[in-house]
């Protein structure tokens, strides 16, 4: 059984972690608010999303909006600007809930019918001298179980979710290793 990489990328290789390809699809999937924070529009939207309801705005605290009520009052009535580190809190605060408020949804829709089928291209070699480049081929592979792959993604925990992502491509067999980086990673809820 191959073991993990620890050199990835020494004769040239190019390509992402699986586990981060899957955390980029699963933002495409959650559907974030497109215009960024720093335009009145996009500030407002997450503004909004923040503070529609009671459990909102307490979400929103423990995910690191420190402000009070009142400053965020006087951002939405546009009488002040936030700054900088506060847009920054604003962004982290809005993906944090985001994803949490999704995680279930997309739970749900990923493993309804007995899971979902993901896609796995390998990575890039074109920059590999001929004698070092492997024999790669498009996977795909159903992914019957994304209760870890979701949670590890809803908490931000990178760590958490490359184990789980290694885990879940240990059903391709004995050339899983091959895949634990690659150009993309491919599915649909």
């Amino acid at each position: 059984m191959p073991e993990r990489t620890h050199d990835f990328g020494h004769y040239g290789a190019q390509g992402i972690k699986g586990s981060e390809a899957v955390a980029r699809q699963l933002d495409q999937l959650a559907g974030f608010i497109a215009t960024p924070v720093t335009a009145k529009r996009g500030l407002q939207a997450r503004l909004a999303y923040l503070t529609r309801s009671e459990h909102a705005r307490q979400a929103a605290r423990a995910a690191g909006l420190t402000v009070t009520d009142r400053t965020i009052k006087a951002w939405i009535d546009g009488k002040r600007s936030p700054s900088k580190a506060s847009l920054e809190q604003i962004e982290t605060a809005y993906r944090t809930v985001r994803r949490q408020n999704v995680a279930r949804y997309l739970l749900r829709r990923l493993n309804a019918g007995g899971g979902t089928r993901v896609e796995i291209h390998p990575f890039n070699q074109s920059r590999v001298d001929r004698r070092f480049q492997r024999v790669l081929e498009y996977r795909s592979l159903n992914v019957r179980q994304w209760d870890t792959l979701i949670r590890s993604w809803a908490a931000r925990d990178m760590g958490s979710l490359d184990n789980a992502w290694v885990d879940t491509i240990v059903d391709l067999g004995s050339q899983w290793g091959q895949y634990e980086y690659v150009s993309t990673v491919g599915f649909a809820a």
